[in-house]
């Protein structure tokens, strides 16, 4: 069976645990690795724009020995009506793994199901699972166990939301979500995590939800290109700003996944203060996909 890694809700404690200590290794030993993957591919298919995922995963794999290919789905054939099973056939027969960042989650499942070779989710419109695997790297290397830690989300019900709540489900922390309130009675990952009896709890207002946490994260309100004055009307009070932040405990740590609009979901007052590890953050992407497509190889 492969290991492909789509959704965190898919893997047991034991796997991400170990993921997550093994990115911590790789980190701190890269010599040790660097010839893990010599001969292997990567083929790394985008749909959408991409800074940290495309870096991240051509460095992470070079840097251990193996090779990558970068397909725009526009310039292949699946952009002129090929199928996906025949897609994920071909692909399986050239490389050795693949990852994917795309809108439809339904086209990353496809791809997986019918793929010979382990597919990784580099995000979808769904979730976006190898990003929070990196965060709770951060908070834990900076920090303490995330499993002994209140998260804070202030925003939008969007794809790192539905990861953070996969997590906090199998990893076993308290997560507080604060978002307006037209967003939750719908948000499906939020009814599954209800359904398992999870630490999740729902605040309309963000500094009722703030006092005692441990972390605070948050997204762009909206992505990146599709900005809209009505979207951000919304969510005019869930800014991170000084006066949420001065409610928390004092050695708070805040994340963004980035790219992010200071001024928006985040001063930058809060994005470039003390208890901001949002460029750790984004370094780790690189050490925890290491991690993760050795962990699919069966190499780890």
């Amino acid at each position: 069976m492969l290991n492909s890694f789509i959704d965190l809700n898919l893997h047991k404690k034991e796997d991400l645990r170990y993921i997550l200590s093994s990115a911590v290794t790789i980190k701190k030993n890269p010599e040790k690795y660097k010839n893990s993957l010599t001969g292997k591919q990567l083929a790394m298919i985008f749909e959408k724009p991409s800074t940290r995922t495309r870096v991240s995963f051509e460095v992470g794999i070079n840097q251990l020995g193996g090779d990558s290919i970068v397909l725009h789905s526009n310039n292949m054939q699946l952009s002129r009506g090929e199928s996906v099973y025949d897609t994920a056939k071909v692909l399986s027969r050239y490389v050795d793994i693949i990852a994917i960042r795309c809108y439809q989650h339904s086209f990353l499942e496809e791809l997986d199901k019918y793929s010979e070779v382990p597919v990784i989710n580099g995000l979808t419109d769904y979730s976006h699972p190898c990003q929070i695997m990196a965060d709770i790297m951060t908070f834990e290397e900076k920090k303490c166990s995330i499993e002994n830690s209140i998260v804070l989300w202030v925003g939008d019900c969007n794809n790192v939301l539905t990861s953070w709540i996969h997590a906090a489900v199998i990893l076993g922390f308290k997560l507080k979500v604060s978002s307006p309130k037209e967003a939750i009675p719908d948000y499906q990952p939020l009814i599954w995590a209800q359904e398992r009896n999870s630490n999740i709890s729902w605040y309309e207002d963000p500094k009722e939800a703030v006092p005692n946490v441990d972390l605070i994260v948050t997204d762009s309100w909206v992505s990146m290109g599709n900005e809209n004055n009505e979207d951000y009307a919304r969510f005019s009070n869930y800014q991170v700003n000084k006066e949420l932040v001065s409610l928390a405990k004092k050695n708070f740590v805040f994340l963004h996944c980035l790219p992010a609009y200071r001024g928006k979901e985040v001063t930058a007052e809060v994005m470039e203060g003390p208890n901001s590890l949002v460029f750790d953050e984004a370094e780790n992407r690189l050490h925890v996909q290491k991690a993760i497509m050795l962990w699919c190889l069966k190499l780890l």
